[in-house]
C-alpha cells in the first residue's frame, strides 16, 4: 500500500491540498475531478480566510478564533478539531501568501486583516473580494510544479462511481469518464473532497455542479454521514437568474448597513436588536432577524470610502454592476437570506478518517468544523486544513502506522451493501444535535 497513490475526488481547495501534502512527501496524488480546478466552487469564495495573525495589535489569538468559531457553531463542532483548526491557522495564511497568494497588505506590509461576522478582532485575511481565486490560483501553481515530476496526475472529466474494498478496508476505487461513461479501477487510500450539495437545491450561491453524488453514494454503502439537517443562509444575497448572487460579508466589513423600512423611513435594525456585533453578526443570526422582519431588506454601501470600494471591494461592485444593474455606491442593495454553505456530510474524526478504514473526507463534503453554523471565514480554512489533514492521515496508514485519530469507540467498519443503512448513533464529540 506504502507505494499506491492517494486517490483525492475533487479539485477545489481541500482536494489540492492534500494532493499537494502528499507530493511534498514524495507520495502520488491522483486528483479526480469532473471539471478543472479553475472551476471549482473554491475559485467563488469571496470574503476572506481567517487566522489569528494579529497583525492589527488588537492581541487576537487562536484561543479567541476557536472560542467564535464554536459559539458559532452553537457548540456542536468537535472541541478537539475546532481547536487543532484554528491553532493552524496563522501558518496556513502565511504559507499561503509564501505561495503566491496576492492577499491585501497594509503600509508597512503586514497582512490586512478585516472583520468579519461573528467575530470581535479582526482576523480575516483577504484578496480584496476575490479570496478564492487567488487562493486557487496559488494552489494550481504549486500543484502544477508536481505535475511536472509526475507526482501529482489528473483525471480530468471523472466522478466516483464506487468505492473497491477489500479485507474490510477501502482499497480504491472506480471512477467513471462523464463523457463515455468507461470506468476504470484505481487502487490506494480514497479522499473525498467534492463539495456540498448545492446542485440539489439549485438557487443557492454555489455551484450547481456539486451534486453531492460522491457523498450519497458513499451512504447507499453504509458509510454515516452526520448534521445535514444544518444548512446555513447567508444573509445578503440577491436573486439572478438560476441562482443566487453573494454579496459578501465584506461589504458589511467595510461599513455597508442593513436597513428595512419602518414608518417610510430606513430602520438599521441589527444594529438597533443587536448592537454589539450589529451588521457583523453571525449569518443565523442576521438571516433570522430577516425572516421575521416581514418586508424587504436592503444593504446600503453608499458611505462606504471610496478607497475602500476601489481596493477592497472592486470584485463585489463589478458583480453588482453586471449581474443586478445596479451601482452600489449609488443605490442600496435589495437582499435576502440565500442557502450558502452545508455544515453536515460525510462523518470524519479529527484525523479526516471515515468510518472505513482507508477511505477520508475534507470541505465541504465531510461534517467537521462548523456544528450548527460556519463561522464567516473558515470555510476556506477548514477545507485547506481538512485536505491537509486527510492527507496526512492517510500516509501515515500507508506506512503501517495507525489512523493519527482513530474513530471513537469500537464501532466495526459499515458493510458496503448498495443499500440505505439506518445511520448509527452520533459518536461523542461529533456536532450532531441531540434529539
Amino acid at each position: 500500500m506504502a507505494g499506491e497513490p492517494i486517490i483525492i475526488i475533487g479539485a477545489g481547495l481541500a482536494g489540492l491540498s492534500a494532493a499537494i501534502v502528499a507530493a511534498e512527501n514524495g507520495r502520488e496524488a491522483t486528483l479526480v475531478s469532473a471539471m478543472p480546478s479553475e472551476r471549482a466552487q473554491s475559485a467563488m469564495a469571496e470574503g476572506g480566510i481567517n487566522a489569528a495573525l494579529d497583525t492589527m495589535g488588537e492581541g487576537d489569538s487562536a484561543a479567541e478564533h476557536f472560542a467564535d468559531t464554536m459559539a458559532a457553531g452553537a457548540g456542536l463542532a468537535d472541541p478537539n478539531a475546532a481547536r487543532a483548526l484554528a491553532e493552524a491557522a496563522p501558518g496556513i495564511v502565511r504559507r499561503l501568501a509564501a505561495l503566491g497568494t496576492v492577499f491585501n497588505v497594509q503600509s508597512g506590509g503586514e497582512l490586512d486583516l478585516r472583520n468579519f461576522g461573528g467575530q470581535r478582532k479582526k482576523r480575516t485575511a483577504f484578496a480584496q473580494s476575490g479570496t478564492g481565486k487567488q487562493i486557487m490560483t496559488a494552489l494550481i501553481a504549486e500543484a502544477r510544479k508536481y505535475e511536472a515530476r509526475g507526482l501529482i496526475r489528473r483525471h480530468s472529466q471523472h466522478g466516483l462511481a464506487r468505492l473497491l474494498t477489500e479485507g474490510g478496508a477501502c482499497a480504491g476505487c472506480a471512477v467513471r469518464d462523464t463523457r463515455t461513461g468507461e470506468t476504470v479501477n484505481l487502487r490506494g487510500a480514497v479522499i473525498v473532497a467534492a463539495g456540498g450539495m448545492h446542485g440539489l437545491f439549485g438557487s443557492t450561491t454555489g455551484s450547481k455542479d456539486n451534486t453531492a453524488e460522491a457523498a450519497a453514494a458513499l451512504f447507499r454503502m453504509g458509510i454515516p454521514i452526520a448534521n445535514c439537517e444544518f444548512i446555513q443562509y447567508h444573509p445578503t444575497t440577491a436573486a439572478i437568474p438560476g441562482k443566487r448572487l453573494l454579496i459578501s460579508e465584506a461589504a458589511r466589513a467595510e461599513g455597508g448597513r442593513l436597513f428595512a423600512l419602518r414608518g417610510g423611513k430606513p430602520w438599521h435594525f441589527m444594529e438597533e436588536m443587536h448592537p454589539e456585533l450589529g451588521n457583523l453578526a453571525p449569518r443565523d443570526v442576521i438571516s433570522r432577524e430577516m425572516a421575521l422582519l416581514g418586508g424587504p431588506a436592503w444593504l446600503d454601501m453608499r458611505r462606504v470610502p471610496e478607497a475602500a470600494m476601489r481596493e477592497r471591494l472592486r470584485d463585489t461592485v463589478d458583480d453588482c454592476l453586471a449581474l443586478l444593474r445596479l451601482d452600489p455606491r449609488e443605490s442600496p442593495i435589495p437582499v435576502s437570506p440565500g442557502i450558502h454553505y452545508f455544515m453536515g456530510g460525510i462523518q470524519v474524526d479529527e484525523g479526516h478518517c471515515a468510518a472505513l478504514p482507508g477511505l477520508y473526507a475534507a470541505g465541504e463534503c465531510c461534517c467537521q468544523y462548523h456544528g450548527a453554523n460556519r463561522l464567516g471565514g473558515n470555510s476556506m480554512l477548514g477545507a485547506i486544513y481538512g485536505g491537509m489533514a486527510a492527507s496526512r492521515s492517510a500516509m501515515a496508514r500507508a506506512a503501517g502506522a495507525l489512523d493519527p485519530i482513530a474513530p471513537a469507540g469500537d464501532e466495526p467498519a459499515p458493510e458496503l451493501e448498495p443499500t440505505l443503512t439506518p445511520m448509527p448513533e452520533q459518536r461523542q464529540g461529533q456536532g450532531q444535535a441531540p434529539e
